[in-house]
């Protein structure tokens, strides 16, 4: 007979496969694969890049389901061994730690069902007041975000990457793609604060500092933004960042000045000015819809007579290496004492404990 934990996590299993309608995902990719083997398929490219999305997000979530169930069949085969063999005691406690955190990510996941959550993000860090220890702070952020992309398998690309005045960055802007990148990075929005002994200071003196980090979605073709080109000015210069000769010798940097809201996005990153024209109006598209969904969501307030607390500039992390070390999220609880794992990438906990904080508000 299973243990009552055991029972609770092949129940937890059965759940998953019903609200993430495994067997309607499974046949929807079977016909996506038909689809894709037709003749002509690559005729109409962006079509078919978001055919080949689609399936390839549908067989990593099937992949995800098969391994917590094949967990979930090593969990009963270690607890049966267990009785005969307490070797087996470890491997069962094992599986069961291993399942539990991959039936949190598969339920963080179903949560993602906003318009935008399953697509691409743009993350922009600016550095807060701090001075040299806001740029320093800022490349470190920037650099969590960069390690918590590759260990989630997404891809990163650095659209506006400015170097600080000695240290640090001035400002960082990258999009990210995979699946669910916008929906789960939407947790990292707000102000992020650090506290430690500056490396600056020649006197080892505690400094508080801050930086601001920004999540917008990149936003579909489809998606219609108020953007008239006639109100956009347009200035090439030449690249300041970091590149091949050729990225620093051609005016490849882009500045795009939305006129009637003062709006400014650059970009730098990409190897060519028709590249770098095509992400800088990706973001400005991305911020102007922002500003139009803001304004609805206040005039729907002030219809309803509610006041809504503004979360824009509010501090969400604290981040403490000294007197002593630990990383709280003020909204969720969430908090570790390992710093040093988090600054390099281990946000999971902090991502899935401010969406469940989230789904209970």
């Amino acid at each position: 007979m299973a243990s009552k934990e055991l029972e609770a996590l092949a129940s937890r299993v059965a759940d998953a496969r019903r609200f993430l309608h495994v067997d309607d995902k499974a046949a929807e990719l079977e016909a996506l694969e038909a689809e894709m083997a037709s003749p002509g398929f690559w005729d109409d490219a962006q079509a078919a890049q978001e055919a080949s999305k689609a399936a390839s997000d549908i067989r990593d979530l099937m992949s995800e389901f098969d391994a917590a169930q094949a967990r979930l069949d090593d969990a009963f085969a270690a607890y049966e061994l267990a009785d005969e063999d307490e070797g087996f005691l470890a491997e069962y406690e094992a599986a069961v730690r291993g399942l539990g955190k991959m039936l949190d990510s598969l339920e963080v996941a179903s949560w993602f069902s906003g318009r935008f959550d399953a697509g691409s993000a743009i993350v922009s860090i600016n550095p807060g007041q701090g001075g040299l220890e806001a740029q320093d702070w800022t490349e470190m952020l920037f650099r969590m975000y960069r390690h918590y992309a590759a260990n989630k398998g997404w891809k990163l690309t650095e659209l506006d990457i400015v170097p600080g005045e000695g240290i640090g960055l001035d400002k960082a802007v990258a999009q990210i793609d995979g699946r669910n990148a916008y929906g789960m990075l939407a947790s990292e929005a707000g102000v992020h604060r650090l506290v430690r002994i500056s490396p600056t200071d020649a006197k080892k003196r505690r400094h508080t500092t801050f930086a601001s980090v920004e999540v917008l979605p990149v936003l579909p073709d489809d998606i219609e933004v108020d953007l008239n080109p006639a109100d956009v000015r347009v200035d090439v210069y030449r690249s300041s960042g970091p590149g091949g000769q050729c990225v620093n010798t051609t005016d490849s940097a882009v500045r795009l000045t939305h006129l009637p809201t003062g709006i400014v996005v650059t970009c730098q990153n990409e190897k060519s000015q028709l590249q770098n024209k095509e992400a800088a109006f990706r973001v400005l598209r991305a911020k102007l819809y922002e500003i139009e969904e803001r304004k609805r969501a206040e005039e729907i307030d002030g219809l309803r007579g509610e006041v809504m607390e503004n979360s824009f500039g509010s501090q969400v992390r604290n981040y403490v290496l000294y007197p002593y070390q630990m990383v709280k999220d003020l909204r969720s609880g969430e908090e570790t004492g390992n710093v040093d794992a988090v600054l390099d990438g281990d946000l999971e906990d902090f991502v899935i404990g401010y969406h469940k904080w989230k789904a209970s508000q």
